[in-house]
């Protein structure tokens, strides 16, 4: 059964979702991604189906920018993990879109550039 790896991602980042999917493809990769996408972070439904999904993955890759900071979902989803004992690699979006300090909810979260050797390295860990 291939390796199930939820990403955590800010609204405006769906870019970067939608590239990390694409490359997974083009790398014949033998695990899938999953998310939550955000519609209201605060409904108590949708976190009890977001909180469902993340446990039923092997690990997350939490897609960080300028954005996560102001990300309410995604940085709920960050801290969902970490009670969830998911293991956990954070990845700038792009370089220069990084932020110049992370929220506190990656307090504890190794950070990497986005390269697809760095991304297999984290999964093929898990």
């Amino acid at each position: 059964m291939p390796k199930r790896v939820f990403i955590a991602f800010a609204k405006e980042d769906e870019w970067a979702r939608d590239y990390l999917r694409g490359q997974a493809r083009n790398e014949k990769s033998p695990f899938e991604f999953v998310d939550m996408s955000v519609k209201n972070p605060y409904d108590e439904r949708w976190k009890t189906q977001c909180r469902t999904r993340i446990r039923g993955c092997d690990g997350a890759i939490a897609l960080v920018s300028k954005n996560t900071r102001s990300a309410d979902g995604q940085l709920w989803e960050i801290k969902c993990c970490k009670q969830e004992s998911i293991p956990l690699l954070g990845i700038f979006s792009t370089s220069d879109d990084r932020p110049s300090s992370l929220p506190s909810a990656l307090t504890g979260v190794r950070v990497v550039g986005w390269s697809w050797s760095n991304i297999k390295n984290f999964i093929d860990a898990l």
